[in-house]
């Protein structure tokens, strides 16, 4: 919220990841880099070359980035320490990754978050294990925009054939990883070598330098034609001087939204409109674009969390899924194992997630196949994952940023990927490999044991028709004669087992599958269960008849005319879906199929609820053969 800026202010930034393996020269050319673009705090040069003239130690560039004292006593990076420059097109952040095989993962959660990658190869020692297994990690978490920059060139006298050389080799591989890079360069760090500008010693070479090249990939900014995402950071409320902004917060990873959009929430589904855009000490924006944190506010007030994903309504939908296929690489102490529950982290949503199935194990250096039923530390692997509950993201296909997780084992991160297919939720039972189970106590048991037969009244009629009145009551006579029994009212559900469901056509069928599920393990464990929904489509009431048995299902149709409902209308939700502020309100703008063939009819514009509540329990009474 207070990091925009006033379009006018801007200036365009990237993330920039750099990798490749241990002593191959990363620190010395970021440093060469800041040094070049006079991105050093003042006197910083001077300052640490005086420091090596002390310590009789040879001045190198990359000491300018060693600031972490481990880093300095092992002489090696084990963070994925960020340093910033600047170039008269945009603000650069550079993520060092450590190229040490033991903080791969420290590369991972660094590289996650960038736009694109430097890979440097030392031409002196060549292609490293490592630099493959990084092209490969660069692959598996989607970063597409790559410069290899072949480095030491002074050490190999700047031969154009060695050049060449590795140019080739390493081009075969990422090849076979589809990875098409942006360029390769021959760079000295330690010279100055086409860091920052183009050196003769290299006359065969009439590319780019590295710093060209940074300016040459393409910005987030530049992703403002894609749909809009953002990963819900959190909710701000405010209270003291009758400030009541609700502010939701968080980081546009593409596309853009303007005051007046129309948002709609995933998993949930919840709709509202961005009423304003909120910044700190400056004037509202009327627009936000990819790459900005940013806060805004909504004109109705809904119920959204942290890890939702905002979406503009008109535009495409990610996908909402549990199971998805992925391509991982694991980092774990303990290998990946398959139905053991970890923690899936994509953008600020987390989830409980379990392997199902392992589709190949690749490994990263030769890219064979291996046959493997665990997935060991440092594989590179092709799995399928599903997640306790729905989660919204896109294919790397699509939408890199929204594709890229990491998982998490015992508190550490243990792995980073990205989603490259969304899988049907509905699993044949057989795949599933679960089976019914059956049990010593039955239906019949429990109903001796409570002196009673377990049945559900299934109450249906239009919004404001009498159901829940008249349910309660009902209930309330068949306490007072000692029979057991539990109420599932609609909007009582809609606050826990069914609060991630919207109010869609689709939506509404799940909230009633889930209902008759429930009503029939109630049934089962023998009680009398009293369902108030409104239940518009018979499909769905025959469906739940048919679940619970014919003997076992009272459907009770609570009949009122749409002009009666209106004015009993205690929520007021008539009059708003008549000005369109509600859409799919039954009755108003989506229809209410009648009961055919209903058990107990009850005309609430006619009879009293006394009435109504003695006819209904009548045939209760009679079901239970009292």
């Amino acid at each position: 919220m207070t990091s925009y800026k006033n379009k006018s202010n801007i200036r365009e930034d990237m993330n920039i990841v750099i990798v490749g393996h241990v002593d191959h020269g990363k620190s010395t050319i970021i440093g060469r880099l800041l040094s070049d673009t006079n991105s050093l705090p003042k006197g910083k040069l001077s300052q640490v070359q005086e420091m090596c003239r002390r310590n009789a130690r040879p001045f190198e560039y990359a000491f300018l980035l060693d600031a972490l004292k481990d880093e300095q006593s092992q002489g090696i990076t084990i963070d994925a320490a960020r340093v910033f420059f600047k170039t008269n097109k945009r603000d650069y952040m550079i993520i060092d990754a450590p190229g040490h095989i033991e903080f791969l993962k420290n590369m991972v959660s660094g590289a996650a978050r960038a736009e694109a990658a430097l890979l440097v190869i030392d031409a002196n020692e060549g292609i490293k294990e490592n630099s493959r297994r990084h092209g490969y990690l660069l692959s598996m978490l989607g970063i597409k925009q790559i410069c290899v920059l072949v480095n030491k060139m002074d050490l190999v006298y700047y031969s154009e054939d060695r050049f060449n050389e590795i140019k080739n080799e390493y081009s075969t591989f990422l090849n076979e990883i589809n990875i098409k890079p942006n360029a390769f360069i021959p760079v000295s760090g330690i010279m100055g070598d086409n860091i920052a500008s183009s050196i003769t010693n290299m006359n065969w070479y009439d590319g780019n330098t590295v710093l060209d090249m940074l300016d040459h990939f393409k910005s987030l900014k530049q992703k403002e034609s894609l749909p809009f995402r953002l990963f819900v950071q959190d909710i701000y409320k405010f209270t003291q001087n009758n400030d009541h902004r609700r502010i939701v917060a968080g980081t546009i990873d593409s596309g853009k939204i303007s005051v007046g959009d129309k948002l709609i929430f995933y998993p949930s589904g919840k709709k509202s409109t961005v009423k304003s855009i909120e910044v700190f000490n400056a004037i509202k924006p009327k627009s936000v674009s990819a790459g900005n944190a940013v806060g805004f506010t909504l004109d109705e007030q809904i119920y959204i969390k942290r890890g939702d994903v905002a979406c503009i309504v008109a535009q495409k939908k990610p996908k909402i899924s549990t199971r998805f296929s992925a391509n991982i690489f694991w980092l774990g102490k303990e290998p990946l194992i398959i139905n053991k529950k970890y923690i899936l982290k994509i953008g600020t949503s987390k989830v409980i997630v379990r392997l199902k199935e392992i589709v190949r194990v690749i490994d990263a250096s030769s890219l064979s196949n291996q046959n493997k039923k665990q997935i060991d530390r440092h594989d590179v692997s092709e799995i399928i994952l599903e997640t306790e509950k729905a989660i919204a993201f896109d294919l790397a296909s699509e939408i890199d940023k929204t594709s890229r997780f990491v998982l998490v084992d015992e508190y550490e991160i243990a792995g980073g990927g990205i989603i490259t297919s969304s899988l049907s939720d509905e699993v044949p039972l057989p795949k599933r490999n679960i089976l019914w189970q059956d049990v010593k106590v039955t239906y019949d048991h429990r109903c001796k044991n409570l002196k009673q037969r377990g049945v559900v009244i299934w109450f249906t009629g239009l919004s404001a028709s009498g159901k829940s009145t008249i349910a309660i009551e009902v209930e309330k006579k068949l306490y007072e004669r000692g029979f057991s029994t539990y109420l599932l009212d609609g909007d009582n559900v809609r606050h826990g087992l069914s609060s991630d469901l919207a109010f869609s056509i689709k939506d509404r069928e799940e909230n009633l599958r889930r209902i008759t599920e429930v009503s029939a393990l109630f049934k089962d464990a023998g009680l009398i269960t009293l369902v108030s929904f409104i239940s518009p489509f018979e499909k769905a009431r025959q469906s739940a008849k048919e679940k619970i048995g014919d003997k076992n299902f009272i459907e009770v149709y609570v009949k009122a005319d749409i002009e009666t409902c209106s004015m009993r209308d205690p929520k007021g939700l008539y009059e708003k879906a008549k000005k369109g502020l509600i859409k799919d309100f039954t009755g108003i703008s989506s229809p209410y199929e009648e009961p055919k063939n209903p058990d107990v009819l009850i005309d609430t514009t006619v009879l009293s609820v006394e009435q109504c509540t003695q006819k209904i329990l009548d045939i209760i009474l009679y079901k239970q053969n009292i």
